[in-house]
């Protein structure tokens, strides 16, 4: 996503800073169409969030996040925006469906295994970022080793063998450690150059072999704290063993082995927990699935104590990792949902109150679906266009076949279920059908997608309602 390229992570925040709520809407319009109020509330809250830790420690402490619900239909963008906000933020960011989840004591999966997966995604980030910072030394310290497993070095002269005269050294040891370090730059120009690729070299590697463990906790199948593989090395010594491969292929493994090294773990964990306390954004999808009173039994008798059991996350407590504890006092929630059946008064009303800004996503018209094929960086017309070009195919489209593409889309979302921008997708499928099946063979022609086309495509199945279904 190309939003900001700074050379170093001040950088990046200070760019983040200055970003104001309009210039977020901004970046956000290059990929999400319309919904204007819905991005004006995201920019509020992560601008928001940016001003609390300008603050004092003391009152940044009493101030909350502006929890967001996003209420609209399938498929208008409410977790697109979200994502974008997270990768413009540079925040752990998670999406979960709040039907997966059960109250304590029914089988299935635990509220807090949203922050613990939060964490491990924040884990992730910060270790790639940290791997990148020591890229370049891991790539010469493998490049070191593996010169001495080509070359190994001259082993260190003995001391009788040293005789001198008047002062001076006359055993030749200077002369051939010259000699061997002018071989040793050789092979490094040789290893950099790729002629050594096919050379074949012993290592040392670490073995693996570990049984694994799985154990259940009264947390649930996905708490598994106890790491089995982690600690055997750490009683027993990592054990290692000879192996034979290609030098391209040991460099690469002994830059794995070097970046391993030189990241401190501890340090990435505590960056990470801290930015899961402070900038991280959990989108809590499908929120309507688990709104309404229960006045009775069966299936649905858990939604409201899984309500109960996501307040205090919302609210603000301290939740158990691997990792250490981690609070969700100022982690960011955007709830969303269709609320077709339900409507937000429906939540329990401690949970409404935990969030205090409503938005509503409007369904999108043919219009928007003309500007969502063409208008994102990543748009779907440029998407194709590209994939068809590594045949050698040149793809255009005319105005008025994205024109019939939007307007087959919104017509099959009327007569059947309304899904939104995802319609395009199946639409597209279709329609490119033939030409993406016939591409290698048509290496070096120029192919123009015209209405006529699109309708000759689309229209019989179009016509029949019961096909559509099935197909589109």
């Amino acid at each position: 996503m190309a939003i900001y390229l700074p050379s170093s992570a001040e950088e990046e925040r200070l760019a983040l800073d200055e970003l104001t709520p309009r210039e977020i809407v901004v970046e956000l319009d290059k990929h999400v169409i319309g919904q204007k109020d819905a991005k004006r509330a995201v920019a509020i809250a992560l601008r928001n969030r940016m001003r609390r830790q300008k603050l004092s420690p003391e009152l940044a402490e009493e101030i909350i996040p502006k929890n967001i619900i996003m209420i609209g239909p399938t498929g208008v963008g409410k977790t697109e925006i979200a994502r974008r906000l997270a990768k413009l933020a540079n925040s752990p960011f998670l999406k979960v469906e709040a039907s997966k989840f059960t109250e304590v004591g029914y089988v299935g999966r635990d509220v807090e295994s949203m922050v613990r997966d939060l964490v491990e995604i924040a884990i992730d980030n910060v270790r790639e970022e940290k791997l990148e910072d020591v890229a370049d030394k891991a790539e010469l310290n493998a490049e070191e080793r593996l010169l001495d497993i080509l070359l190994p070095p001259s082993p260190p002269p003995r001391p009788e063998a040293a005789s001198t005269s008047g002062g001076v050294v006359i055993d030749g040891s200077t002369a051939l450690t010259e000699s061997s370090s002018r071989t040793r730059e050789k092979l490094r120009q040789q290893l950099r150059e790729g002629k050594l690729d096919d050379r074949t070299v012993e290592i040392d590697v670490r073995e693996r072999n570990f049984p694994s463990f799985e154990i259940l906790t009264n947390q649930g199948v996905e708490e598994m704290d106890v790491n089995i593989k982690d600690m055997l090395p750490n009683i027993f010594g990592q054990r290692t063993k000879k192996r034979k491969m290609k030098v391209n292929e040991a460099f690469e493994y002994l830059i794995q082995e070097e970046e391993q090294r030189l990241v401190d773990m501890d340090q990435v964990t505590r960056i990470a927990i801290d930015r899961v306390e402070n900038s991280g954004i959990v989108f809590l999808d499908e929120i309507d699935k688990i709104a309404g009173r229960e006045g009775g039994h069966g299936p649905d008798v858990s939604r409201e104590g899984v309500q109960r059991d996501i307040l205090p996350i919302v609210e603000g407590t301290t939740v158990n990792t691997r990792y250490g504890m981690v609070r969700t006092d100022h982690i960011l929630f955007i709830a969303a949902g269709a609320f077709h059946v339900s409507k937000p008064s429906d939540l329990i009303p401690e949970l409404q109150g935990r969030f205090p800004i409503r938005v509503e996503l409007q369904s999108l018209t043919m219009e928007d679906f003309v500007r969502i094929l063409t208008e994102p960086k990543s748009s779907l017309v440029k998407q194709y266009t590209a994939l068809l070009e590594t045949e050698g195919v040149k793809l255009e489209f005319t105005k008025e076949a994205l024109d019939e593409i939007a307007h087959f889309a919104f017509r099959v979302n009327e007569s059947t279920e309304n899904i939104g921008a995802r319609r395009l997708h199946t639409i597209m499928e279709r329609v490119l059908d033939e030409l993406s099946f016939d591409a290698p063979e048509k290496k070096g022609e120029h192919v123009t997608i015209d209405a006529d086309y699109v309708r000759k495509m689309l229209t019989d199945i179009v016509k029949d309602q019961d096909l559509s279904r099935y197909i589109l």
